[in-house]
């Protein structure tokens, strides 16, 4: 059986160090019926574990009526996560947060007779109900059982964000841990949120990182994030500060990994604060993370999605419910690496960039600490100066660079020329040049095959392929630059390809009679049946090495260099939209929208998408005067799911107006007419075609 634990260094798997990818997705916000493709999706990006909260609301709404139907079948997403080949953490709470109606809590719980998220042995004994539910959900499908369940995260942000602090604190986060193992819990890591002065118990401490913060109260351009600069400090002060400023780390760092729970694999928008995070946002930032140290990459969301219906109330975040923010009632987008609506998005290409590396490179990373030199800049608002760090084990490793600050422009730097000293040796990298914007990283010493060295390169590693017969082995990099490659030793039979940055990003690397890259222009997964592309538009797939019996449903195009291209065409459907304005009161404007959609559909095309184009502060969409979905406006579009909604034609679109002299920050305001903006532009429909090659 596999076994997990840790030392203060890295997480082990099987007593080897073990680079862990983990990523949040939260199945009683996605449709029962959608889990499976995006758990391959999920674990085409590169995660190794899945992390899902258990929301206590979302399967208690009304005391004593448990819900873990449909889309809240805890067993059922375990038992896919186990056919997925994935890990999971458990996240049980009791209080969640993660933007849900009492950070999670059942409105029942809070009119009892005690205060929740205290030592009361009244609040302990309804958290052991919860657990022990929770576990005969689950029982059978912990790993020590052959399941996938490894880990269990113990409440959350605890001290920091409500609860206790001190050694009141402490012993709150002991107690809900012998409640969780006296239930049945007994799996091999047991972790606890660190960051923001909250306390552990003495659980495995795992901390986080934004780009931004939607829940800071000002609704101003806020200072720039130290989350991309290179430090060994591992707290991010700014999590959770409409709860009140993080303070410092409760624990002994020299004790534990340096560890990521929730590196935000995007942001959900509130409706005072509106950052839209970018995939530079989330890529800068794991890339600072990795260069400082990190030895496990947790992106909380990685998969978005939408909040259920509740029996009684909207189960949303509120102002209403005692907390300092309005969230969307339903949509739970996070702009996440994986969208609402299951859409795959460039930060998730950022992010797998990283992670088809650590795949291939993680174990050997674990044991490189990171070497920040003392001239790198240790504060955001040095925009002059050059970010830099290493990672070595005091003979080989990486260098690691980064001019990229979330909206701020960084100083251009010519004739750059790093080196660091490894006992008697100096290495020293060939010049080169980094402009604004740019973030990447470099290796040195390292070893390829048997006898040979690439003692520096200008180009960033990807993955190896280890390919059988003739073509020997290839190591796969990429940059945009000149690449430059000094290598010292015999490289035999290993083939070095270099690919641009965006090729790259639209990579995969697969296992079949052995290991390829393909380079496609939509989403490709490896399921147990065969390899799934996914696009929106007539596929064109490049692949290394050649495949012999070409790829099945595509034709044979060319051959480009070492790659062989493949191109599938789709027949494209007859679909349009259309829209009228039917109403405008001072508080709504409203329009009815009709779309033309084909009878009969071509069953390789699986959905289609409402792309609208609106200005407003909020928009609302109904089906048969049922709310589907909404949206807080970000100005980057909206995009709707129709297969969702069972291909609608027809619906009708709400629009709040946004006004000029709104308290709200949003990145790009629209155009204002009289003062407000609250129009629908334009209706476009955008096919998604699914093929299996077996």
């Amino acid at each position: 059986m596999t076994s997990f634990a840790y030392n203060n260094k890295y997480i082990t798997r099987d007593n080897r160090p073990y680079f862990p990818i983990m990523g949040e997705m939260h199945y009683s916000r996605f449709p029962k019926e959608e889990w499976e493709t995006s758990l391959y999706k999920i674990k085409a990006g590169g995660v190794d574990i899945v992390s899902a909260y258990v929301i206590w609301i979302h399967h208690e709404e009304i005391e004593g009526e448990y819900d873990f139907e449909n889309n809240k079948d805890l067993r059922a997403f375990v038992e896919k996560l186990k056919a997925a080949d994935l890990y999971m953490m458990l996240r049980i709470g009791p209080w969640c947060h993660g933007e849900v109606r009492n950070g999670g809590l059942p409105d029942w719980l809070l009119k009892k007779d005690f205060e929740p998220r205290t030592n009361d042995e009244r609040y302990f004994k309804e958290v052991e109900k919860y657990y022990r539910k929770i576990y005969e959900e689950v029982e059978g499908l912990l790993l020590k059982d052959g399941g996938p369940i490894m880990g269990v995260q113990i409440e959350n942000e605890y001290g920091h964000c409500g609860g206790l602090s001190g050694e009141e604190g402490e012993a709150h986060m002991r107690r809900l841990t012998e409640i969780a193992k006296a239930v049945g819990f007994d799996v091999h890591l047991y972790t606890a949120t660190g960051w923001g002065g909250a306390v552990t118990g003495g659980l495995l401490p795992v901390m986080g990182g934004y780009p931004d913060a939607p829940w800071d109260q000002r609704v101003t351009e806020i200072e720039p994030s130290g989350n991309f600069i290179f430090t060994h400090e591992r707290n991010d002060h700014n999590i959770g500060s409409d709860h009140g400023f993080g303070t410092g780390i409760t624990f002994d760092l020299d004790k534990f990994p340096y560890l990521t729970a929730e590196l935000g694999g995007g942001l959900q928008i509130t409706r005072h604060r509106r950052p839209i995070a970018t995939g530079k946002d989330i890529g800068a930032m794991s890339l600072v993370k990795l260069g400082s140290g990190v030895n496990l990459l947790g992106y909380y969301m990685y998969h978005g999605g939408t909040n259920p219906k509740g029996k009684l109330t909207t189960l949303e975040e509120s102002r209403k419910t005692g907390y300092l923010n309005d969230l969307p009632k339903y949509s739970y987008d996070f702009r996440a690496s994986i969208r609402e609506y299951g859409q795959v998005s460039d930060t998730y290409k950022e992010i797998k960039l990283l992670t088809t590396f650590i795949k291939d490179f993680g174990e050997e990373l674990c044991s490189m600490p990171a070497d920040i030199p003392k001239d790198n800049p240790l504060f955001p608002t040095n925009f002059e100066d050059l970010r830099y760090s290493f990672r070595h084990d005091g003979k080989k490793g990486y260098l690691f660079i980064n001019n990229y600050q979330r909206r701020r422009r960084m100083a251009d730097h010519y004739d750059v020329i790093p080196e660091i000293k490894l006992g008697d040796e100096r290495v020293v990298f060939p010049e080169f040049s980094v402009r604004n914007g740019e973030y990447f990283f470099y290796p040195f010493n390292m070893p390829v095959g048997d006898k040979a060295l690439i003692k520096t390169a200008l180009a960033t590693p990807l993955c190896k392929l280890n390919i059988a017969g003739n073509e020997g082995r290839a190591m796969v990099f990429y940059t945009d630059k000149s690449p430059e490659y000094k290598v010292e030793g015999n490289l035999e039979d290993i083939k070095l390809i270099t690919l641009t940055r965006e090729e790259a990003k639209n990579s995969w690397k697969l296992k079949l009679d052995k290991e390829y890259i393909f380079i496609a222009n939509g989403t490709v997964l490896q399921r147990n049946n065969g390899i799934e592309f996914i696009g929106r538009d007539d596929l064109e797939v490049k692949v290394y090495p050649e495949l012999k019996g070409g790829l099945e449903g595509f034709d044979f195009a060319h051959n480009e260099g070492d790659f062989q291209v493949y191109r599938r065409s789709f027949e494209k459907p007859s679909i349009k939209g259309d829209f009228k304005e039917v109403d405008a009161k001072k508080d709504w404007k409203t329009y009815d929208i009709e779309l033309s959609l084909p009878e009969e559909k071509n069953p390789e095309l699986q959905d289609i998408f409402l792309k609208l184009d609106y200005e407003g502060e909020i928009a609302n969409l109904y089906i048969n005067g049922e709310i589907a979905a909404d949206n807080f406006y970000d100005g980057d579009g909206w995009e709707v799911s129709l297969k969702r909604f069972g291909y609608p034609d027809k619906l009708t679109l709400m629009i709040k107006p946004l006004y000029k002299a709104a308290e709200i920050y949003i990145e790009n305001w629209p155009p204002m007419k009289d003062g407000r903006a609250w129009e629908l532009k334009g209706v476009s429909l955008e096919p998604e075609y699914h093929l299996l090659a077996k």
